[in-house]
């Protein structure tokens, strides 16, 4: 019996110390300076990740203004090659309406092979190339043709390697982006997620290397601005139409319109 006592005993104290052991591991990894607070090198917490609420077709199935607003504090998520992962509040976008916009790629209902994501299902990527070496990123809404550009992001996650893709696309040697400049504009946001046109027709709720998960405290009306889009040239009426949505305060934010904001705080 004393023998027997014994071995549980010796049982008991190797359970112990293999329990406070991870324990351990888990709060250095933790307490680490600079570090993510949720580690991302650990596989639990990527499983924890993955099975987080994906924005599901209904989302994306509405018309394409209402989409722009609802896009404003939602997170799109990229997961790049090597694993990691790339997160991104959603604060500014602008609504193209199809057909009769005359800002739109797909005017006239005139359907390309450029343009052929605007008119698939709703979270369709369309992602086209300007100026021969940047990209912007558009998703396919209800309506014929219809889209929305996504413009700025307020980086949250793996702002090293957002950093990292910034610098490899431009050229020229430059000083460190601050967080801020990171994603503020439809091409530095493409560049900073590593978005080219091979993400062209992909499916926001089937791809596996890019999708968009649920932003926690939606804003209200009063915390959107509704302001007219950037870079149309001259469109006619379409050039003045308040279509474009930015989060009101948001530093991330490409373009800021200070008439309309005096004119919402009046």
């Amino acid at each position: 019996m004393p023998r027997k006592r014994k071995l549980l005993s010796q049982l008991s104290a190797l359970q112990n110390t293999s329990s406070f052991s991870q324990i351990n591991a888990v709060e250095q990894l933790n307490a680490t300076p600079g570090a993510d607070p949720s580690p991302k090198n650990s596989k639990y917490f990527v499983i924890e990740k993955k099975n987080s609420p994906q924005l599901q077709e209904d989302f994306f199935n509405q018309p394409c203004v209402s989409l722009a607003k609802s896009f404003l504090g939602q997170i799109l998520v990229r997961k790049l090659p090597d694993g990691r992962e790339l997160w991104g509040r959603i604060v500014e976008t602008e609504a193209y309406l199809g057909g009769e916009d005359e800002a739109s790629h797909s005017k006239g209902g005139k359907q390309t092979q450029r343009n052929a994501a605007m008119f698939m299902k709703p979270g369709t990527l369309y992602v086209y190339q300007i100026y021969g070496i940047y990209f912007c990123m558009n998703v396919s809404s209800q309506g014929e043709g219809a889209a929305v550009l996504l413009r700025s992001l307020e980086p949250l996650q793996g702002l090293d390697a957002m950093r990292e893709l910034r610098r490899a696309s431009r050229k020229a040697p430059s000083r460190l982006l601050k967080d801020w400049q990171l994603c503020n504009g439809p091409s530095k946001l493409c560049q900073a997620f590593g978005i080219d046109k091979a993400f062209d027709q992909r499916d926001l709720t089937q791809d596996a290397a890019i999708w968009m998960v649920p932003g926690q405290d939606p804003p209200g009306e009063q915390d959107v601005v509704a302001t007219t889009r950037i870079g149309i040239g001259n469109r006619g009426e379409w050039a003045q139409k308040p279509l474009r949505f930015y989060l009101r305060g948001n530093r991330f934010v490409s373009v800021v319109d200070k008439k309309v904001e005096r004119e919402m705080a009046a």
